[in-house]
């Protein structure tokens, strides 16, 4: 591992990483960067955990999308230990998958009808219910060694950073996205029933709790139908 070059890769993927503007669009950097930086990474995608489910998110191949599938479904592996909040270890590695497994029986022989020869997974973020972990493949056995371990995590350190700004950026617009929806909203209500501003936030109010429906997905429903019961 020349380190020299993969510092200074860092550092340009880190200014990639800055000028994303989504957060679809910061995942899908963080995973062709795991390829492009990582010795022997073949693909990459970031494994969420959420509520016992897994969702495979910015894939860069098939075969990560179905790692993860059957990761989820058996309940085990190296990507769902890395994002399961019971672990105190954040970085999990499997080598050789052509070898009797140590760990992950299950898994492992699956994986390897997949076309998984070793693997690496990181714990890439933590935000409430919810956890993600990078993960790393190589279609041959062999290919990830420590080196490759400590570019992984380095590049996953870097991300998490860059996630996190990504979601905070995210939540942000999704509450002005959702502030306007309810203004618009009471706007109709207010011309509809004629009634004073303080009135139509409590009749959008009344509508959420008796559907047990989100005011945002409450307000997005009067606009569309004109304040229309549906």
């Amino acid at each position: 591992m020349d380190w020299r070059l993969f510092a200074q890769r860092m550092a340009s993927m880190a200014r990639d990483l800055l000028a994303e503007h989504t957060l679809d669009a910061t995942l899908e950097q963080i995973s062709r960067s795991a390829v492009e930086l990582v010795d022997g990474c073949d693909a990459s995608g970031i494994l969420v955990l959420s509520e016992g489910r897994v969702r495979s998110l910015a894939p860069t191949d098939q075969f990560v999308t179905d790692s993860d599938t059957l990761q989820g479904e058996l309940r085990e592996g190296p990507c769902f230990d890395a994002a399961r909040p019971d672990r105190p270890e954040r970085v999990f590695r499997i080598p050789d998958l052509t070898a009797p497994p140590e760990r992950w029986p299950h898994f492992v022989p699956r994986a390897r009808e997949l076309g998984v020869g070793s693997m690496m997974g990181f714990l890439l973020y933590t935000r409430e219910e919810e956890l993600g972990a990078l993960n790393m493949y190589s279609r041959k056995p062999g290919m990830f060694t420590e080196d490759s371990e400590t570019a992984g995590w380095l590049l996953a350190s870097h991300a998490a950073v860059a996630f996190a700004t990504a979601r905070t950026d995210e939540q942000m617009q999704e509450a002005i996205t959702t502030r306007h929806l309810i203004g618009e909203a009471m706007g109709i209500l207010m011309g509809r029933h004629h009634v004073t501003e303080d009135q139509a936030f409590d009749l959008l109010r009344t509508r959420s709790q008796r559907t047990n429906t989100k005011l945002r997905d409450v307000a997005r429903e009067i606009c569309e139908s004109g304040g229309a019961e549906r």
